[in-house]
């Protein structure tokens, strides 16, 4: 976590220099429908359910038609497990978050300042899994997306997206809380894998 802490610094500082000679720099607010998806274990299987999702990022547009973009994404949901036989392992105790922060790149196609321009991008960083109970996780995440940006005449534009995202647990790591408290470490990979569609509100410090 650390690691990845300095790195944000590094990229804020790196980015802010050259955002100085950018064409814009622009505050997107996020909204969304994530799907739930079944994460299996070895006899166990638990869900993240669907759920709303929220955020923000803020874009540096390096070039017209390329972006870099750091945003912070939340979900509150509930994490149902179940045991070999079907019982419910966690009544009571399913709620919880799940919350990415991630860096990435956005690559828009069409010339700039067209009326809608379709673009595409994908992210890494880090997904944070937080139970309400105490309990959290943190590892490795990614995210992929394909939309339109849909430019006005003013410093606002709004963009419609499809995007997938994904937490891949390492061997020995899960995301939930066993009941009466304590982690189930299942020995085996776990990854989170769900779609959405979603839309942003995008505010430009400079219009392009």
């Amino acid at each position: 976590m650390q690691r990845f802490i300095l790195l944000i610094t590094v990229f804020f500082f790196a980015i802010g220099l050259k955002a100085q000679q950018s064409n814009s720099v622009s505050l997107n607010l996020y909204g969304g429908y994530t799907f739930k998806d079944k994460v299996p274990y070895d006899g166990f299987s638990g869900y993240v359910k669907e759920a709303f999702q929220y955020g923000a990022g803020l874009e540096f547009f390096l070039q017209r038609t390329k972006s870099l973009e750091l945003k912070y994404l939340r979900m509150d949901t509930d994490f149902p497990l179940y045991g070999p036989a079907g019982a419910l392992l966690n009544p009571g105790k399913e709620k919880g978050s799940v919350n990415y922060i991630l860096i990435g790149g956005n690559n828009y196609f069409g010339s700039s300042p067209s009326k809608a321009m379709p673009y595409g991008g994908i992210g890494l960083g880090i997904g944070i899994v937080d139970s309400k109970e105490g309990g959290s996780a943190t590892k490795f995440a990614w995210d992929a997306r394909l939309g339109v940006k849909i430019n006005t005449s003013s410093s606002i534009s709004f963009k419609l997206q499809a995007y997938i995202q994904s937490i891949i647990a390492a061997i020995g790591s899960d995301y939930y809380i066993y009941p009466g408290g304590g982690y189930i470490a299942i020995p085996d990979y776990a990854t989170l894998f769900q779609f959405g569609l979603g839309g942003l509100v995008c505010f430009n410090f400079r219009k392009k």
